[in-house]
């Protein structure tokens, strides 16, 4: 079985769906959980769902001083991480023909680019044995209209993270990418019901994953129970990419 006590585990973007379920299941096991989010008061609400001394940090994912500020407040209080989840993203429709580069430029900031500086402030405060989940998507595999901008900072996250195995692995560090498929989230809460119908035909369990489900096979990468595994992508999708 997973044991995560008193392991120190931070979660970025954890006020919400994936990252609070995730945050949750950390908890509950056992590790001394701290999440980021930009607001106060989300973070609070999460925080207080959470329990068992679950701490929130506002921060913003795509500004690198407030990511590293996070990380040292983690590191002042318990002076090491041993679990890193890298969760935070947006994604906002826009096909090909209308695509802008403003838009392209929110996505890869906070999809790719929050995720690089996060690991390059965490990684020096990590010892071996550590893990990190970078929370991927399906769409990185699969043609995604009108997400495609979305889905091309998921294949980036992909690539970075076969990368980082390699430079991590003499560390005693595992990295890993956890891929879900369509999951019962704020994120999907506002697509119209012609969308989700598309979504649904295209996922052979025929629903949404629930954020709990996610959160589960989460809390096998960062566990020693993945402890050979290095440099995968975990696809936790009902079969949608993988038939």
């Amino acid at each position: 079985m997973a044991n995560m006590t008193n392991k120190v585990a931070l979660v970025i973007g954890g006020a919400s769906g994936i990252g609070l379920a995730i945050a949750s299941r950390l908890a509950s096991e056992g590790a001394l959980v701290s999440l980021t989010g930009r607001r106060q008061a989300d973070l609070d609400v999460a925080a207080a769902t959470i329990g068992h001394g679950a701490r929130p940090i506002v921060a913003d994912a795509a500004d690198p001083a407030d990511i590293e500020r996070a990380i040292a407040a983690v590191v002042t209080e318990h002076g090491r991480i041993d679990a890193l989840v890298l969760n935070a993203a947006i994604a906002e429709p826009e096909a090909l023909l209308s695509s802008t580069a403003q838009l392209f430029d929110r996505h890869f900031v906070l999809n790719v680019r929050g995720p690089l500086l996060a690991m390059r402030a965490a990684v020096p405060h990590m010892r071996a044995g550590s893990a990190v989940v970078v929370v991927g998507s399906t769409a990185s595999e699969l043609g995604n209209p009108p997400y495609g901008t979305y889905a091309a900072t998921k294949a980036a996250l992909r690539s970075y993270v076969r990368t980082w195995t390699l430079e991590l692995a003499p560390l005693g560090i595992r990295v890993n990418v956890l891929s879900p498929g369509p999951t019962e989230t704020p994120m999907l809460a506002d697509v119209s019901d012609d969308i989700r119908a598309i979504i649904l035909a295209r996922v052979p369990l025929g629903r949404l994953a629930r954020p709990e489900e996610i959160a589960a096979a989460a809390l096998f990468l960062i566990s020693d129970e993945s402890s050979y595994m290095a440099g995968s992508d975990l696809q936790v999708d009902g079969g949608m990419g993988q038939v």
